[in-house]
Order: C-alpha cells, then structure tokens, then sequence
C-alpha cells in the first residue's frame, strides 16, 4: 500500500472513532486542523522518515490540491490552538479558578481513556480471548463515549 493511501486510511478511521469525534467537537480545533496535525504527525511515523511540507499537503482527504502554504498554516493554527488551551487550563488553575474537584470529572474520563488504549494495544492472539476482549473494549468505549456526552453538556 502506497505511504499517501496509508496515511489517509489511518486519518479515516481516527476521524470517525466515536470518541475522536465527541472529543474533537467540543476542541478548539476544527476538523481541518485535526486532520492537518495528525497528517503532520502520524505521516512521518509511517514513512519512517522526515517528510517535506508539500508531500504532506497531498494527504490531506480533500479532493482539492492543498498548497504546501495553506498546509503549513493550517498546521500552525492547529499548534496555536492546542498551545492556547494549555495555557488556559494552566491560567485557571493559577487564578485558582479551576480547582481539582472540578477537575475531577476530566480526570476519571482521562484515566477511562488510557485504560481504553491500552486495551486497544494489548489484542490478544487467540480467538477466544479475543472475543472477551473486545467485548470489555465495548463496553469502556460505550462508558467512554457516555462519559464525554455528559462532560459537553456540563451534566457531570
């Protein structure tokens, strides 16, 4: 399979996990910068090499051709937001506005989460296990995607 071909099906299925997508909806980032930050990011992992800007506008999941220019800044508005939100988080805390109980819903989901990837990355071989564990995957992805509804409602 072609790197561009492998790139985009990785960008296809991130975008369209349930939990990517109640993640990214209520992200500061649009769903053009997402895509533009993990092409940045996963494109060179499997290449297994450095990549140049305008090799990587081509991945992009648009039929239209991205300039490497309009790549590239939408690459630096998606760092920005990230970078922004950090610092929100950061200067809430500090103001003493953001305490840890309010906190504490985020933190639960945050733990949910890595239990959810590791889950993802330990399949095991056989069948028979593989059944179970991908009944347990179920099962925290369904609490997972619960959990975020809730959190973007501000019900919990």
């Amino acid at each position: 399979m072609k790197l561009k071909e492998s790139v985009q099906k990785w960008i296809t299925r991130a975008l369209n996990d349930p939990i990517v997508k109640i993640l990214a909806k209520n992200s500061h980032l649009t769903k053009t910068q997402l895509e533009t930050l993990l092409i940045d990011i996963i494109s060179e992992n499997i290449a297994g090499k450095q990549l140049k800007y305008d090799e990587k506008a081509k991945f992009r999941l648009t039929k239209a051709k991205i300039s490497r220019g309009a790549f590239n800044r939408t690459l630096k508005q998606a760092q920005e937001n990230v970078t922004r939100s950090i610092y929100t988080i950061l200067l809430l805390g500090y103001l003493g506005i953001l305490e840890t109980a309010q906190l504490d819903p985020y933190i639960e989901i945050s733990n949910k989460l890595q239990k959810y990837i590791e889950a993802y990355q330990n399949m095991p071989e056989t069948q028979e296990e593989l059944e179970e564990h991908m009944k347990i995957m179920e099962t925290i992805r369904e609490e997972l995607q619960t959990t975020l509804l809730q959190l973007s409602k501000g019900q919990v």
